[in-house]
């Protein structure tokens, strides 16, 4: 018993000491990216070296105080003067540094793989063979090929031992979440909803014009009228490896199931990941008679709505005009027969 006791004490009193110790042997901050399995005479020598510590044996000694803590892989950032003790409490916690992975709205798998990998999380091959296993969204779609249009677009706090298979998980719960939030009770599995949000997700930039964009899609759908959606086209594209940064004629008339300038209906599934809001325009597009738009000239992301196809010349017309006057790149979204800038 009176061994126990002195070793107790003795173990109070090198962490009373260790804690009085605090050091920041840097300025700025200090990133220290601890691995899987590190020994930690390895961790303790790694952090005297970035002068996170004093001495490495000020965090062995902390290890000897509390031998069985685990120490967890991450990565680290160190801001201010810390003791032993506290640094190896925070690697016990594993208060680990977060990055922030943002996922723009109408980002489809290939865009999200490429931002992983820009953001040195992994390479895109790794996401887009994680993306391609469609057993995360199964019973909320059977029919999906893929993770493509349930990957939902926000700010994502991820560390850089986050996997691929992780952050698909974390998107898909995600779109989970909104899903419940903006589907009415007793609504069908979401796959006919979410195509269709990611076609207006797709077509315009303008929040205002979304439940406008949803409402020309259902008028045509439902008179059994093509889409006519260009970023079908440019998504049967990029599935064949043949995108070449604008859209030819040999395009429109491929015949790639996604392309719904030769299929009538929707494509076969999402070609990107819609917001919030394009899914609630999806889900009820409000009443109008507009079956074309196209781009208004020198409108950021703003389209003309016609319901006659007179109308929608008129106003391809007007584009045309301005976008000569205006010096302007054609625009990328238009739908109806008549298309500028098409070669």
């Amino acid at each position: 018993m009176r061994k126990l006791i002195l070793a107790g004490l003795a173990a109070a009193g090198g962490a009373a000491w260790l804690a009085a110790s605090p050091h920041a042997g840097f300025s700025g901050s200090r990133t220290v990216e601890i691995g899987l399995g590190t020994p930690t005479r390895v961790i303790a020598r790694t952090l005297e070296e970035q002068g996170v510590v004093r001495s490495q044996y000020l965090f062995l000694l902390a290890r000897a105080i509390r031998p069985s803590a685990v120490l967890k892989a991450g990565e680290y950032r160190f801001e201010k003067a810390a003791s032993a003790i506290e640094v190896f409490d925070r690697l016990v916690r594993g208060d680990v540094h977060y990055h922030r992975l943002q996922v723009p709205e109408g980002s489809n798998i290939f865009d999200v793989a490429r931002i992983a990998e820009e953001s040195g999380l992994f390479r895109a091959s790794e996401f887009l063979k994680a993306a391609s296993d469609s057993s995360l969204v199964r019973d909320l779609d059977p029919a999906a090929k893929n993770l493509e249009g349930y990957l939902f677009p926000s700010t994502y706090r991820v560390t850089k031992q986050t996997t691929a298979d992780q952050l698909c998980r974390m998107m898909t719960e995600q779109f989970r979440a909104v899903w419940k939030q903006v589907a009415p009770t007793g609504s069908p599995r979401p796959h006919e909803a979410v195509t269709l949000a990611s076609l207006v997700e797709k077509e315009t930039g303008a929040a205002h014009e979304r439940p406008l964009v949803a409402s020309v899609f259902r008028n045509r759908l439902n008179r059994a009228m093509p889409l006519q959606c260009d970023p079908t086209t440019i998504y049967a594209a990029m599935l064949d490896g043949r995108w070449r940064g604008k859209i030819y004629r040999s395009d429109l008339d491929h015949a790639h199931p996604y392309n719904t300038y030769r299929h009538a209906g929707l494509p076969p599934g999402p070609i990107a990941s819609p917001g919030k809001a394009a899914i609630e325009a999806a889900l009820a597009p409000p009443p109008s008679n507009f079956l074309y738009f196209v781009a208004k000239p020198g409108a950021a992301r703003e389209h003309n709505f016609s319901a006659t196809l007179s109308e929608h010349e008129r106003a391809v017309a007007e584009y045309r005009n301005g976008a000569s006057t205006n010096q302007a790149k054609p625009a990328p979204a238009s739908t109806g027969r008549t298309q500028p800038g098409r070669s």
